[in-house]
């Protein structure tokens, strides 16, 4: 198959009819045969869909014909094969889900900041670095200098930002893969009375596509949710397979040395050796 185009998309708007929506989306993706998951809420849509570069632009064409959708961003990366197995569109309650009702960026969200932007502030030495994504993300790339909250889910992040107990003066800035995840978190920090609050506008993946790699302060690779596992500095499929139990991310060169598992799930050596 000829080179395959990924766009990751998101945006937070009032969508009171996404139950209707999803016939004629799902329908528009399949006939121009492109693969991926997309989410309809009553708050928006987010997802990701890959196909070829004139089947991604058809359903972005079909997206954007909706006036509510017609400034619809999206962030393209590109794969060798299709980076997934079947199209889905689902209907959900939130289109990424922190568990906290009343969290709305379209009302109150933090600061945006371009990838041109972005090392001079997080370099800053008053400013409180937050990865807002996952523990299985984190461990394969992040930041330079950036705090690892350890969570398993996005849902987790409201706890554990509480117990951090940080000033309210404090700047903080946060970031994830494409900007989504950001959204409601600096919306959420700036309801708890947070005065200044940053994020990286168009997430990892925008920041990647448009900062030179020798002056990244990136670490490693970024973790995608498609079957490309992660994506390099040059957005190209990455050294990470999934662990055959668990489903983490494994360096493909470690797959023979450890059947396939993740640090996670490799046997315990036993004390005799």
């Amino acid at each position: 198959m000829a080179e395959v185009l990924v766009a990751a998309l998101y945006k937070f708007v009032p969508l009171p009819d996404f139950a209707e929506m999803r016939a004629p989306l799902r329908a528009v993706c399949e006939a121009t045969g492109s693969r991926g998951t997309l989410l309809l809420a009553a708050e928006g849509i987010n997802g990701t869909i890959a196909g070829s570069p004139e089947g991604v632009a058809t359903v972005l064409t079909w997206l954007r014909s909706d006036p509510r959708l017609a400034d619809l961003e999206h962030k393209e990366s590109w794969a060798d094969s299709l980076p997934f197995a079947s199209m889905k569109v689902r209907l959900k309650k939130e289109i990424v889900t922190l568990k906290r009702p009343g969290v709305d960026p379209r009302d109150l969200v933090g600061t945006y900041v371009d990838p041109a932007d972005w090392n001079a502030l997080i370099q800053r030495p008053d400013v409180v670095l937050i990865d807002t994504r996952n523990d299985y993300e984190t461990e394969l790339g992040t930041f330079e200098g950036a705090v690892d909250p350890g969570t398993a889910s996005f849902s987790e992040l409201p706890d554990w930002l509480e117990a951090q107990d940080l000033d309210r003066s404090t700047p903080v800035a946060m970031f994830c893969t494409g900007g989504i995840r950001c959204e409601k978190a600096t919306a959420y920090l700036l309801q708890q009375g947070f005065q200044e609050v940053f994020h990286l506008r168009g997430g990892i993946l925008k920041y990647l596509e448009e900062t030179p790699e020798e002056d990244s302060l990136w670490r490693n690779e970024c973790y995608v949710f498609d079957q490309r596992v992660t994506v390099d500095h040059k957005l190209a499929r990455g050294r990470y397979v999934f662990c055959v139990d668990c489903g983490r991310g494994v360096p493909r060169d470690e797959v023979q040395a450890h059947a396939g598992r993740c640090r996670h799930c490799r046997p315990t050596p036993s004390a005799d050796g």
